[in-house]
This record gives structure tokens, sequence and C-alpha cells, in this order.
């Protein structure tokens, strides 16, 4: 998500807003934007076109904003070592800790960037170069700063940067290394500033797809998608998607909200954290995929106790079961939500052409007729619009909402159950053979 520099007097307040935002991976500013970029026709013309761009560049504003952001990530920092600490004091029979400054102090450096886990999604195929250049030295800002003790840190001493590009098209003549090593070059003499490539304090985005460029500076150190998963699978689903698929359904307060195909539980998972007023069913045939999800859950549970001070409990289950013969009584689901099987990592396409058929019916037993709805994430469109084709008497398609994912173009469908009872297809075959 990119923020716009004239956010004036209001950045303070926003700035909190934005990083509580739970579809959104990355924040960052923007310094400028080109729509319609004219690249010479060299290697070394572009190149030297993206030096000379550093120092015409507006980055006063911007420069603003991440102070601004910098201080309400040290701030939070510190009151959730305060809370922590507090909470310990209350075991030691009530007596309580005095909190040591030099340990909030601790909580203001920055961690290294944490090694980068590589899920599903992440597709190695896709023709993107993600590179990234440390500047060396920079002078600290003169703007004025809210809190006082940061100012003073900032001020006194030299930051750091890094420089990463992110170059996405076919006709460019550079490499994304390229583009990153020539601009912060530009930059660090520009802003003299010190090169560090993991414990960076500003990060410098350049992001270039096709013929449009976007110069930003980063406001969040690692995507906000990973805040629910600590043990991956093989097609772990970002947190980010999964909340996105689950405002779609517009969950009610009581619902019963099954993902039957649930993985390592990212979509119940982030269900019963943002609507716990409705009850989560976590389900999968694999006994790996289910026991994840219930690492997963138990990650969430002590991080809440520890962070947090919550003793209570989810609203979540997960279970082994059958997707295509649920042990859940036909008409008692409100909502189903999952990430079917793209056919590519996991299962196969001609798997998929009997798998959707049977799932889709089955999905249409449990779920509650007239009111129960289902979002379905797939990559497999085609065997998925013929499978539902068949359904047409049980299922009705709502909306379809178009995803690229790691580079697959995949479809997020909406369904609504229609008021239609559920009929067994033995049933039905049945009817067919009674005689007048």
């Amino acid at each position: 998500m990119k923020l716009e520099r004239n956010w004036g007097h209001h950045a303070k307040s926003a700035k909190t807003g934005v990083h509580c935002l739970r579809s959104v991976d990355n924040l960052f500013v923007v310094v400028q934007e080109f729509k319609d970029y004219q690249f010479k026709e060299t290697k070394e013309e572009v190149l030297k076109d993206f030096e000379d761009l550093a120092g015409k560049l507006p980055w006063t504003d911007p420069l603003k904003v991440w102070k601004i952001n910098t201080s309400f990530k040290k701030k939070k920092a510190k009151r959730k070592k305060v809370n922590q600490n507090s909470s310990k004091g209350k075991i030691n029979n009530g007596q309580g800790e005095k909190i040591d400054e030099r340990d909030v102090k601790k909580e203001f450096t920055s961690n290294a960037g944490e090694p980068h886990i590589l899920d599903y999604y992440e597709n190695p195929a896709i023709k993107e170069e993600i590179s990234t250049l440390v500047g060396d030295d920079l002078a600290s800002s003169k703007e004025e700063e809210a809190d006082e003790s940061s100012k003073e840190e900032t001020d006194h001493r030299v930051l750091k940067f890094r420089v990463t590009c992110n170059r996405a098209g076919e006709k460019h003549c550079f490499t994304s290394n390229e583009a990153a090593r020539d601009f912060g070059g530009a930059v660090q003499d520009y802003f003299k500033w010190k090169a560090d490539m993991t414990s960076f304090d500003v990060e410098v985005l350049l992001n270039i797809h096709d013929n449009e460029i976007v110069v930003g500076i980063a406001l969040t150190e690692e995507s906000l998608h990973r805040r629910n998963i600590t043990h991956f699978g093989p097609t772990t689903l970002r947190s980010t998607l999964a909340y996105g698929m689950l405002r779609l359904c517009a969950p009610q307060p009581s619902d019963i909200i099954v993902d039957p195909m649930c993985g390592t539980g990212a979509i119940p998972i982030e269900g019963a954290t943002e609507w716990s007023n409705c009850y989560h069913i976590a389900g999968d045939n694999n006994p790996l995929a289910v026991n994840r999800a219930a690492n997963n859950i138990s990650s969430l549970l002590t991080k809440n106790q520890i962070q947090e001070s919550k003793s209570w409990g989810l609203p979540i289950d997960a279970v082994q079961w059958d997707i295509c013969s649920l042990p859940l009584r036909t008409g008692s689901v409100d909502i189903i939500v999952t990430d079917m099987p793209f056919g590519k990592r996991m299962g196969s396409k001609k798997r998929n052409w009997n798998l959707y058929p049977a799932c889709l019916q089955e999905m249409s037993r449990v779920c509650r007729p007239g009111t129960g709805r289902a979002v379905l994430l797939t990559q497999d469109k085609k065997c998925f619009t013929k499978a539902l084709s068949r359904m047409g008497h049980v299922w009705r398609k709502v909306h379809t909402i178009w995803v690229n994912i790691g580079g697959l173009h995949a479809a997020v469908y909406l369904l609504k159950r229609t008021s239609q009872g559920f009929v067994h297809p033995s049933e039905q075959d049945e009817e067919k053979r009674t005689p007048w």
C-alpha cells in the first residue's frame, strides 16, 4: 500500500491506523511517481538518468512521514516492553517489578531482517527481479520530532539506508541490480547516508513496472501478512488475502465458518482473530496440515498471552476429515471459505476434474440453504467454472475477483447458497427410476 505525501497535520493520527490494516502487505510513502517514464535507448543512458534523478526528487515531506512512523514504532515497542514487565511483576506475589530504562531503550534498536520464508504463492518462476543495494552515509534530518528523545537520538547519529529495486517487465535494457546500484550510489552522494544491509534505518524503494516508476520510502520492515503463521506448509496462504476473502462474506455474530481444506490454517486463524464472535472450524484430509494448523493456533494463543496478557482461548477447532464426506450436519454451516487445490504444488489438474464437483456438492449439503455463502479461491478457473455450471440449482455466483498470486492469475468466487434443499445424487437417481 502506498501513501501519498500530502498528509499534512493528519499524518500522526493516520499512521496509527494504517499499521492496523489487515489486508495490506507492505506500507510505503511515495516520494514521486512517474506514470509514463521515457527510458533512453542504451543502458548507460538509462543508468545515468537514474543517477540524476536522485537529486531532483522531493524528499522532504516523505522523510517527515518516515520520522513520524519511526517515532510511532518506537513508542509502540516501549509500551509493549512496559506491558510485558508489568505482567511479569504480577506473578511475583503481587510485587511489581521496576522497569529499567536501559531495557526499554534496547527495544528501540533495529533487529536484523528475519530469514525469508518462501511460500507457495511466492513463485520463483515469476519474471520479476528484486535487488537491494545499500548506500554509504546519511546526514540526519533537521525536521522537528514529536518525541524529544527520539529526535535527540536521530539528530546525533548517522542514519543507515539501503535501496531496494523491484523490477517487472520484458523491455528493460538493465537489471534491477544495476538500477539499485546506480540510483543507490546517487542517493548516497546526495544525503551522505551510511551503508548497512540488515540494520538499516531508511529503506528507499525503486519500483519499476514496464514504463511506470515509483520511488518511495518503506514504512514497514517486513510484510504485514507474517502475523499469525509460524508453521509453514507447501501451500501457505497469506494472512492478508485470507482476511480479504473472509470479509467478502460479511460474517455475522454466531456464524459458523468452515475451511474444509485449511492447510496451515491461515483462513480460520485470521477469522478467529478478527471475527471472534463467530465459531471457526479448520479441517483437512492431510494429518500433517492439521498438525500445522493446530501448532499455528497454539503459537497464536501463546503470543496473545505474552504480548497482550490475554489468557482466554480462540473460537476455533482443527479436525482431520474427508472434504467429500464432511462429519457435519446438513444445513449447519453459515459460511465456507477455502483455498482450493490449484493442481500445481498440491494435487493435479486432472484430479481437480473429479475433486471440484464433489467438493461443491458436499459444500452445498452442509451450507445453510437461502442464507449460506462460500468464498473459494482457485487458479484452475476452467475446471471450477465447469463444475459450478452443473451446480446451478444449489449455488449462485454473485461475484468474481481476480487476484495475482505470485505470478499466477487466480480468481476468488463469492457464491450464494440457493433456497433449494439438498438432495443426495443417489436419491435423485432413485426418483428418476420411480414409475408413475
